[in-house]
């Protein structure tokens, strides 16, 4: 690392007030916003982010795949979440063509860092809600296949804006935490039990 401390300041959205599973959503539009965007949660969910709702088939939960789309809404405190891809999809679209959207799941922190921390570009980041434990299901059958999908619980996401020696710093959504600094081992052990997703931007 250039610094042994980094810290950029975004602007903070606190997801608890309105948006319950909205992790994600707001997460980017504090990114958006940093970057000069105009844009509230709303407009993001409801313009750019791809949802679908559960359903019951002949006594079956059947939902989407969290790769395709949010699974459920993000203004209902019983839905899910969505995974790197639905972020990315989302954020091509809000962002137009001045920056380029890259997807860095399982890209290693070191790099994410000299890429986009010491460029002062923050990265949303998944996780596990204060770093809980990861607890595997529930469980649903995919509305395209009909497959068994298994949701990895506690998943959550922010926005990396910052790193030191021993942590690393989040603008976290989860009830108005705000600026959050959490232990290296720790935060890198709950980002690999959500299959170490990321999302970044880069101007063309």
């Amino acid at each position: 690392m250039k610094n042994q401390k980094k810290i950029i300041q975004v602007p903070y959205i606190d997801q608890s007030v309105k948006y319950p599973t909205g992790c994600e959503s707001v997460s980017t539009v504090m990114l958006l916003q940093y970057l000069g965007y105009e844009i509230t949660v709303d407009e993001f969910i409801e313009t750019y982010l791809e949802k679908k709702d559960f359903e019951i088939k002949e006594g079956q939960l059947y939902g989407a795949d969290p790769n395709l789309y949010f699974c459920g809404s993000p203004y209902d405190k019983d839905s899910f979440g969505c995974y790197a891809p639905v972020i990315c999809k989302a954020l091509e679209k809000a962002i137009g063509t001045e920056y380029e959207v890259m997807n860095e799941t399982d890209t290693s922190m070191e790099t994410l860092i000299q890429n986009y921390l010491d460029a002062d570009m923050p990265v949303i980041f998944w996780a596990c809600i204060n770093m809980r434990e990861p607890i595997v299901g529930p469980s649903w059958k995919l509305l395209d296949t009909a497959e068994e999908f298994t949701w990895i619980s506690n998943e959550h996401c922010m926005l990396l804006v910052g790193y030191d020696e021993e942590g690393y710093y989040f603008n976290d959504p989860h009830e108005n935490r705000g600026l959050i600094r959490y232990e290296k081992e720790l935060l890198i052990n709950r980002h690999a039990a959500q299959y170490n997703m990321a999302v970044a931007v880069k101007k063309r």
